[in-house]
C-alpha cells in the first residue's frame, strides 16, 4: 500500500473508531428515560455522564503518552475493550453507583484512551499545513455518531429496555474499535511543512516545555469555556426541549444536532488552516455566546434546534482547532501527551456545565443562570482569542 493511501486509510479508520465513541453524545437519551423509568433526579442521571467525562479528559494524558511510547495500535484495542467491556457491565447494574462505575469510569476511560490516539496519528502523516482539515475529519466522526445512535439508541430503549440497550451497543462497540485499531500506525518518516512554515513551531516542545509559555493558560482557560456550554446543551438537550416546549422530541433534537456538530468539526478546520487558530476561535465564541444569551426564549422546537445547532457547531469546530493549535504551537512529535494535558480543559468544562446545569434546573425548574453562566465565559474566551499569539522563539 503506498503512503497516500495508506495516510487516508488512518484517517477513515479514526472517523470509525470515533463513530462508536461518540455514544457519549447520546447520553441525554439514557439520562431522559433514567429519569422516566426509574424515576432519577436531574442530577442522578447527570452523574455516569459527567464521570465519563471526566475520565475521558484524564485517560487522554495517559493515552497520549502511551500513544507517543507503544503507538496507535495498542492504545485503541485498549480502548475498545473498556468501552465495550464498560457498556455490557452496565446492563446488569439498575444503581446510580453501578451506572458511573461501568459507563462513566470503564467506558469514559476507554473513550479518552482511545480518542488521544485517533487525530495524532492522521495528523503525522500529512503535512503541518493540512492539520485543521484532518484534524477535522477524523474527531468529525465523534460528532457525527449521534446521527445514527440517537435514533438507534431510542429504537433499542423503546423495544429492548435501556440495560438491554447497553449490553448491544457495547458488543458492537468492541467489534468495530478492536477491529479498526489494527489498522492504526505511525509513519516511519514524518512529512514537512510545504511554503507556509510561519505558523508551524520551529522545534518540538515536550509537555513541561508547553506548560511554561503563556499560550497554554490562555488555550486551556478557552477550551474549558467551549466544552462547558458545548457539554451542557449536549448533556441536557432532551430535557431543554421538555421543559421549555413542554413537547418530548429529544432524540430527534439531538440527532439534528449531531450533523451541525459533524460538520463544524472539517469547516473550522479548513477555515483555521487558512484564517488562523485564535481568529477562527474568536468567531466561533461570539457567535455561541450570543445564542446562549438568548436560549431562555427558545419555546418552539425550531428555535430550539437553531439554538443547539449553533452551539454545538462551534462546539465542534473547537475539537478541530485545538489539536492543531497545539500542533503549530508545539509541535507534533510530542503531540499525544501535549494535546492530551490540553484536553483537561475539556474535562473541567465537561464536569462544571452540565453538572451545574442540572443543579440550576433541580432548584429553580429552568436553565436561564446556567445559559447566562456559559455565555458569559464564551465571551471572556473570545477576548483571548483575539489577544492569542504565536510562541516567539
Amino acid at each position: 500500500m503506498n503512503r497516500n493511501k495508506r495516510a487516508w486509510t488512518i484517517v477513515l479508520a479514526g472517523m470509525g473508531i470515533n463513530l462508536s465513541f461518540g455514544v457519549l453524545y447520546a447520553w441525554s437519551i439514557f439520562a431522559a428515560n433514567l429519569r422516566e423509568s426509574l424515576g432519577w433526579s436531574s442530577t442522578q442521571a447527570s452523574l455516569p455522564y459527567t464521570m465519563a467525562v471526566a475520565m475521558f479528559a484524564v485517560m487522554m494524558i495517559f493515552g497520549g503518552r502511551l500513544q507517543d511510547k507503544y503507538g496507535p495500535r495498542v492504545v485503541v484495542t485498549l480502548a475498545g475493550i473498556l468501552v465495550g467491556g464498560g457498556m455490557v457491565l452496565a446492563s446488569f447494574f439498575q444503581t446510580v453507583p453501578g451506572l458511573v462505575l461501568c459507563f462513566g469510569i470503564m467506558a469514559g476511560s476507554g473513550i479518552g484512551l482511545g480518542y488521544s490516539a485517533t487525530t495524532p496519528v492522521a495528523i503525522k502523516w500529512f503535512p503541518p499545513e493540512r492539520k485543521g482539515l484532518i484534524s477535522g475529519m477524523v474527531v468529525g466522526g465523534f460528532g457525527a455518531a449521534t446521527i445514527y445512535i440517537a435514533p438507534l439508541t431510542n429504537y433499542l430503549i423503546q423495544n429492548y429496555t435501556i440495560f438491554n440497550s447497553f449490553r448491544i451497543l457495547g458488543a458492537g462497540f468492541f467489534l468495530v474499535v478492536v477491529g479498526l485499531a489494527q489498522t492504526l500506525k505511525n509513519p516511519e518518516k514524518q512529512v514537512q511543512a510545504a511554503g507556509r512554515q510561519a505558523r508551524v513551531s520551529v522545534r518540538d516542545y515536550d509537555w513541561k516545555q508547553m506548560i511554561r509559555t503563556r499560550q497554554f493558560y490562555q488555550l486551556w482557560v478557552m477550551f474549558v469555556a467551549g466544552a462547558l456550554a458545548g457539554l451542557m446543551i449536549i448533556g441536557h438537550l432532551s430535557t431543554i426541549a421538555s421543559v421549555q416546549t413542554g413537547r418530548n422530541f429529544g432524540f430527534l433534537l439531538v440527532a439534528f444536532m449531531a450533523i451541525s456538530n459533524a460538520l463544524g468539526r472539517p469547516i473550522a478546520g479548513t477555515i483555521s488552516d487558512k484564517l488562523g487558530r485564535a481568529k477562527t476561535m474568536m468567531i466561533l465564541y461570539l457567535a455561541q455566546g450570543t445564542v446562549l444569551l438568548f436560549f431562555a426564549s427558545f419555546g418552539s422546537f425550531a428555535s430550539i434546534l437553531f439554538g443547539a445547532m449553533v452551539v454545538t457547531f462551534a462546539y465542534g469546530a473547537m475539537l478541530s482547532v485545538y489539536p492543531s493549535a497545539v500542533g503549530d504551537f508545539y509541535g507534533t512529535k510530542n503531540m499525544g501527551l501535549n494535546y492530551g494535558v490540553l484536553f483537561t480543559a475539556w474535562g473541567v468544562g465537561g464536569q462544571i456545565g452540565p453538572m451545574m446545569a442540572g443543579r440550576i434546573l433541580d432548584s429553580t425548574g429552568g436553565y436561564t443562570a446556567a445559559y447566562y453562566t456559559a455565555a458569559a465565559l464564551c465571551f471572556v474566551a473570545a477576548i483571548i482569542g483575539f489577544t492569542l499569539k504565536p510562541i516567539k522563539e
